[in-house]
């Protein structure tokens, strides 16, 4: 007799372990997750990812969670669910409503604990007790200082955290009750149980809002979309202080692991998406465009929902594509002039209508627009398809979706690889950029030589230091930047405004513009003096501007302003990864010498007094004190 699925996954899984295929052994793994994610499975793959701990890509995370319930039951789920997204998370639990203290306490286990991130998780009924417990006997009048003393005290926690620890900052929001204690009364009143507590949770989104890396994890949006009266589990509570019914932690786990994924960079850059019965319903070779399903009504509005949810991740820097087997002709037909069309070609960043394997096309797809193939999210309604994909690409992110087509735009807004925590004016405008760069290159393969394409360009750049205006970019090119990054040092936004306020140190970005356009900020370069030394912490630049000499701008920057300030020697380190090749030979290729070479890296340093870098005639520079090169 045939073992069920589960159990063929976990034996195969382990038969890989023990063979040495780390990465075949994580995809078993994750096929188990996404067929039975619950507590034996997270337990069973915790162990497995701990077995394959060095022999797979995975990204080391510290998660501190100061908590007001019991919250022990969830933590393998969210470790589950992290190691099958590259992470490598080590979680440490507060004590039981400690939460204030541990914040308060600059001894605290949570500061030396040095999380890369924390979770306030607290309930209403422990912070806001009058308002959970207490409101009918509240007088109208001794509402607002409750409110007012529960704001303060969230201020109070984020401003002190802030000032101790340049960790993220998640705090939940405060949920409201299912039974209000004054029943149809309480939606009657201004100073209602339900309104006092959406009034805390509005100022803290204020409160957050106004220290750098600090977010509102919506606890309530959370427990109302899996329904009030299923979320809590009374007998739990009552027993052992755990509120959540069992079958609902795994949402917990994953409202989470929603926030660590933008945290940790294991993002998705590019949503290539199939067309038939997947942005339409129907073959466009056999139905033709009068055929496919596609409007305002059923059938067709389902398809209509997934670009409405495809536009919605462009207006988060998500670029989109296609990826389709098809005659490009019809496939185009539709596209242009199909009136249930939502997305048009100009939406997309790149497009491959043809009848190659998919996974072909998708590393063109990676090629042309200069990113890497894990920078992918792939949209398929054909499960051998996904498959295949899978097996050839494991780096990209497959999209499950169920066998009814309702409900695949709600697979695609909740993929947690596209969530962003912040927005910059490079995201928000990011596929007309990349259709500026296809000008680009279009206007490249009309010269002989780069050097002449290159002045036809007319750069212009400018070197300025980190701004609050451009710190949420500057961070985010640490956090996604791998192919042109030295270091591949993360950052974020509170760790960049920190290392720009010590003594010695410069935190620079580099902006381009061309005749084509305003690439924005594309480049990054962290320094440290130290004696006679500039060290360079980080350097790294976007993929969209690999190859135009613009690093060779910034480096050249950075070493006549060292010079300037007596340093002798500028020096840097290479980190080399899988994906950093492009930037493996820079400092070679401009003069440095190396010095060291071990199992960290390499060390490079350049002589100041005997060599210059200079900037590239082709490009114009300026710089914070007006100087241009």
């Amino acid at each position: 007799m045939r073992q069920p699925k589960g159990l063929d996954l976990r034996s195969e899984a382990d038969r890989l372990i023990s063979a040495g295929s780390g990465e075949l052994a994580s995809l078993r793994l994750a096929e188990l997750w996404r067929n039975e994610a619950g507590a034996g499975a997270a337990a069973f793959l915790v162990s497995r990812y701990e077995q394959l701990r060095g022999k797979i890509p995975l990204v080391s995370y510290r998660l501190a969670i100061p908590r007001s319930f019991t919250v022990e039951p969830a933590i393998p789920l969210l470790r589950a669910g992290a190691f099958v997204h590259g992470i490598d998370l080590t979680v440490q639990l507060g004590d039981f409503n400690a939460y204030a203290q541990e914040i308060l306490d600059p001894d605290s286990s949570l500061y030396r604990f040095a999380p890369d991130a924390v979770m306030i998780a607290a309930r209403t009924a422990d912070i806001a007790p009058e308002l959970w417990h207490g409101y009918p006997d509240l007088a109208p009048d001794a509402v607002p200082p409750v409110v007012q003393r529960v704001s303060n005290s969230f201020s109070q926690w984020i401003r002190v955290f802030r000032d101790r620890s340049s960790a993220a900052l998640i705090v939940h929001s405060l949920e409201l009750s299912a039974r209000p204690g004054m029943g149809l009364l309480d939606a009657q009143q201004e100073t209602g149980q339900s309104a006092a507590i959406q009034q805390i949770n509005q100022e803290l989104r204020h409160i957050a809002s106004e220290h750098r890396a600090a977010y509102t994890l919506d606890y309530d949006g959370l427990v109302a979309r899996h329904g009030r009266l299923r979320w809590y589990d009374e007998r739990k509570w009552l027993t052992a202080r755990m509120p959540i019914s069992a079958d609902h932690l795994i949402y917990l786990a994953r409202e989470w692991l929603r926030f660590l994924i933008p945290l940790t960079g294991k993002t998705a850059k590019v949503l290539v998406a199939d067309l038939d019965n997947t942005m339409w319903g129907g073959v466009i070779g056999e139905d033709g465009m009068d055929g496919i399903k596609l409007g305002p009504e059923y059938p067709g509005a389902a398809y209509q929902n997934v670009q409405r949810a495809m536009l919605d991740l462009a207006r988060r820097g998500i670029l989109l594509a296609i990826c389709s087997k098809n005659n490009p002709e019809d496939a185009m037909e539709a596209l242009e002039n199909h009136p249930g069309m939502l997305l048009r070609p100009k939406d997309f960043a790149a497009v491959r209508i043809n009848w190659s394997h998919k996974a072909q096309n998708l590393r063109e797809i990676a090629s042309e627009l200069n990113i890497g193939v894990d920078a992918l999210s792939f949209l398929d309604d054909n499960p051998v398809e996904r498959e295949q994909v899978r097996s050839a690409l494991p780096e990209v992110t497959v999209i499950d979706l169920p066998e009814d087509p309702l409900f695949y735009a709600a697979a695609v807004r909740e993929c947690p690889v596209f969530e962003r925590l912040a927005l910059s004016g490079e995201d928000q405008q990011r596929t007309t950029l990349y259709a500026a760069q296809r000008e680009r290159s279009h206007a490249e393969q009309t010269f002989q030589s780069k050097e002449d394409f290159f002045r036809y360009l007319e750069q212009e750049a400018e070197v300025v230091p980190v701004s609050p205006a451009t710190l949420a970019r500057v961070a985010q090119l640490t956090q996604k930047t791998n192919q042109f990054n030295l270091t591949t040092r993360r950052h974020t936004e509170q760790q960049i405004a920190d290392v720009a306020s010590r003594p010695g140190w410069q935190v620079l970005s580099i902006k381009l513009r061309d005749r084509f356009g305003d690439h924005g900020l594309v480049g990054v370069a962290i320094t440290r003096d130290e004696d006679e030394t500039c060290e360079i912490e980080t350097f790294l630049l976007s993929c969209r501007v690999i190859g135009r000499t613009v690093e060779t701008a910034l480096l050249s920057h950075l070493a006549q302003s060292a010079a300037a300030r007596g340093r002798q020697r500028l020096a840097g380190r290479f980190f080399s990864t899988k994906k950093n090749a492009p930037a493996r030979d820079f400092y070679a290729r401009h003069g440095f010498h190396l010095q060291e070479e071990n199992g960290d890296g390499s060390v490079w340093t350049l002589d100041l007094q005997h060599s210059t870098i200079a900037t590239p005639e082709w490009i114009r520079l300026k710089t914070t004190e007006g100087q241009r090169n």
